[in-house]
């Protein structure tokens, strides 16, 4: 090797020229497209789904208003596309907490969310995703089991205790032939907080 050479890395350019022209040649330029693309089951809940029990509790069975009871425990439901029948309960982001509030409880944001007196939160906490599984009659709130936090129904989903950072994201609902329909977009992200 000459003394001009010595410490210099001639192959570098070379190098990262081959190794993109190898990932051209394992992913296509169409690949991005496919892998972007996500299986229906998984997709998040689209405006128009209805509402659907689990598959593997109710076999698909769609969630109607004689369901719920006002003041009992929240249901857990899954989104469903009404052309295709696919549930959307291959994604945990996807868990749907839906309860009946007694009458006039609700405040004026929850209101414009809700469905008459029934009411659709995200079932994933927003401290660190756990799925939510608690629940507080007499107030009305959904507690995580994880850490505790605890989250208001009838406001919004706000945050009242436990480390939580933010309120619980709320599905606007709508009430159509007998069935719910989701009708806009949660309220806020899904998840734990970045």
């Amino acid at each position: 090797m000459s003394s001009h050479n010595r410490g210099a890395r001639p192959c570098a350019g070379r190098r990262a020229l081959l190794g993109g022209t190898a990932l051209a040649l394992i992913a296509p330029p169409w690949w991005p497209a496919i892998a972007a693309e996500t299986a229906p089951e998984r997709q998040p809940a689209q405006v128009g789904d209805l509402l659907a029990f689990p598959s593997w509790e109710h076999a698909d069975r769609l969630l109607a208003p004689d369901d719920l009871v006002t003041g009992a425990e929240p249901l857990l439901v899954y989104p469903r596309d009404p052309a295709t029948g696919v549930s959307r309960e291959r994604s945990r982001l996807n868990q749907i907490l839906v309860c009946r509030l007694a009458p006039g409880t609700l405040d004026e944001a929850t209101r414009a969310h809700a469905a008459g007196d029934v009411v659709a939160y995200s079932g994933i906490c927003t401290h660190t995703a756990c799925g939510i599984t608690g629940w507080n009659a007499e107030q009305a709130h959904f507690v995580c089991p994880c850490h505790q936090s605890e989250f208001d129904a009838g406001r919004a989903g706000q945050r009242v205790a436990g480390p939580a950072p933010r309120a619980l994201p709320a599905l606007p609902l709508a009430l159509s032939d007998g069935h719910f329909v989701i009708r806009g977009s949660f309220t806020s992200a899904v998840g734990a907080s970045a």
